[in-house]
């Protein structure tokens, strides 16, 4: 039996602020908890029960407090080693976290973002989020787009974001030529998970109700979503129509494509190196002057026809045949979760600190070194990595920055299939790489300059954001009204996960 994490946890009187356990999001079977993630869940409430009796608080607050957080590292230091960067007295004094890490200290512009306008989808449950400890609600509201304001920016310091699709194609006409708008685009959904027009609805709102730009959105539109069956290749018209439509009319700052989908029922994905199907994308998009490409790559277990097209290995010949583009490989292609079954089958070599398709996306930079214009991105890979597989983490971020620069990583968390994305923001911020691991495979430590990139500065320079000005206009703006109210009347973080588990693991 599933049932959602939130769920699972309330029943066992479990309360992180850091996931103990992998969620599902109803593409794979939830897989039970290990032995060591078993280990680091009942630590953590041992240690918050006994300090939150000593400071006179309710668990609740205490778990929900950075005296919390502190004590989740704390514990995970206890079980897998001494991964984070955590000292005791920052459980038991919220002063000592904030001297230690001040809030404000970066500017964090998360890439890949999520709601779904209030459709229950069990992402939130996803196992490697369910994994994770978090009690993430599985019903409408935890989707919500209120909730999804509340989370990324009143419960996390993330300043700026991008509204991230999912694979999804839009109905431009009607069967008499009408144009559609809004739900009738995207009858199928109702408009509820991430259409293209839906992102662009919510970025105005977002940025309306600040009053500056605190979010970007994507747009969903790829070459297979537009088919001409009777010549099996684009339709050119449609697709260029709606492409126009995304651009001009809802204003999106990249795409966002999957691959290894085909909302057009073309009866296949598609390769970014595809002349034929791929290259007239990218030049009406030249045209349209939109640049960047943010490609999911990786985690495609879920589709066992075509999920050989998340691979990454078509990045290398599209790039280097359009140095002009941008590519944000998300996820940095990596294949399996480390709770996946798969994982155990060539999924991480600890001699070489390679694992799937992530080395794929690495040796192809090895074998172009002047090859400037992609970048991994982390999302759920740093997350899932971190509280589950530390060492692979530390793989995972030393080889991005080994083979393409510190200056080409780029923050996203997945979040709000996560929760709010505090506990990940709290994980790097105390991630570093081991001293054993850097002599030998030639990693680097990293500074808070470091940091700083790719927290923020490095997807802001893709985006054309200027930094300096956005800091001076955040404190000023209504976001940071509203939040300093919420945190004042109370507000705390809900350390909720909104992914699948099941009942007996």
């Amino acid at each position: 039996m599933w049932i959602p994490k939130w769920m699972r946890d309330r029943k066992k009187g479990v309360d992180s602020p850091v996931p103990t356990q992998v969620v599902s999001n109803e593409e794979f079977i939830p897989r039970p908890q290990n032995e060591k993630q078993s280990q680091v869940e009942v630590l953590i409430g041992q240690m918050a029960e006994e300090k939150s009796r000593k400071l006179g608080l309710d668990r609740r607050v205490f778990m929900a407090s950075s005296m919390g957080m502190a004590t989740a590292f704390l514990a995970s230091n206890k079980v897998y080693g001494n991964f984070w960067d955590v000292d005791e007295v920052e459980t038991m004094e919220a002063a000592a976290h904030d001297e230690k890490w001040p809030k404000g200290e970066y500017f964090i512009f998360d890439v890949q973002t999520h709601f779904t306008n209030g459709l229950a989808i069990g992402f939130r449950n996803m196992e490697f989020v369910r994994n994770m400890g978090f009690k993430l609600k599985e019903d409408p509201q935890a989707y919500s787009f209120p909730n999804f304001v509340k989370e990324m920016f009143f419960d996390s310091e993330t300043s700026m974001i991008v509204i991230s699709g999912v694979p999804g194609k839009e109905i431009n006409r009607d069967p008499k030529g009408n144009l559609l708008e809004g739900k009738a685009r995207t009858p199928g959904l109702g408009g509820q998970i991430l259409p293209s027009w839906l992102m662009s609805r919510r970025k105005k709102e977002i940025n309306d109700m600040a009053g500056c730009q605190r979010a970007l959105c994507q747009g969903n539109c790829a070459p297979n979503h537009y088919w001409n069956r009777k010549e099996n290749k684009p339709d050119l018209t449609e697709l260029f129509e709606q492409m126009e439509r995304e651009v001009k009319t809802y204003g999106i700052d990249s795409w966002k494509w999957y691959c290894h989908t085909d909302p057009g029922k073309s009866g296949g994905g598609f390769k970014l190196d595809d002349e034929k199907v791929t290259y007239p994308f990218y030049q009406k998009s030249r045209e349209l002057g939109l640049k960047t490409f943010s490609v999911h790559k990786g985690y495609a277990s879920q589709s066992r026809t075509l999920g050989h097209l998340a691979n990454p290995a078509d990045v290398e010949k599209a790039a280097l045949d359009n140095p002009d583009l941008t590519f944000i490989i998300y996820h940095s292609g990596i294949k399996h979760g480390p709770t996946e079954p798969e994982f155990d089958k060539g999924g991480f070599d600890a001699a070489t600190g390679d694992f799937a398709w992530h080395d794929v996306l690495m040796k192809l930079k090895e074998r172009n070194p002047k090859m400037t214009n992609v970048y991994p991105e982390i999302g759920s890979a740093f997350g899932t990595t971190a509280i589950i597989h530390p060492e692979m983490c530390m793989h995972l971020i030393g080889k991005n920055i080994k083979y393409y620069g510190v200056d080409h990583v780029i923050w996203g968390t997945d979040c709000l299939w996560w929760g709010s994305p505090q506990w990940v923001i709290e994980a790097f911020k105390r991630f570093n790489i081991k001293d054993e691991l850097c002599e030998k495979f030639g990693y680097k430590k990293l500074t808070k300059e470091d940091k700083a990139k790719i927290f923020g500065l490095n997807a802001a320079k893709i985006y054309g954001v200027d930094v300096n000005a956005k800091r001076n206009a955040l404190p000023a703006d209504a976001f940071s009204k509203f939040k300093a109210s919420y945190l004042h009347e109370g507000g705390q973080r809900e350390n909720a996960a909104y992914g699948w588990v099941r009942a007996d693991a």
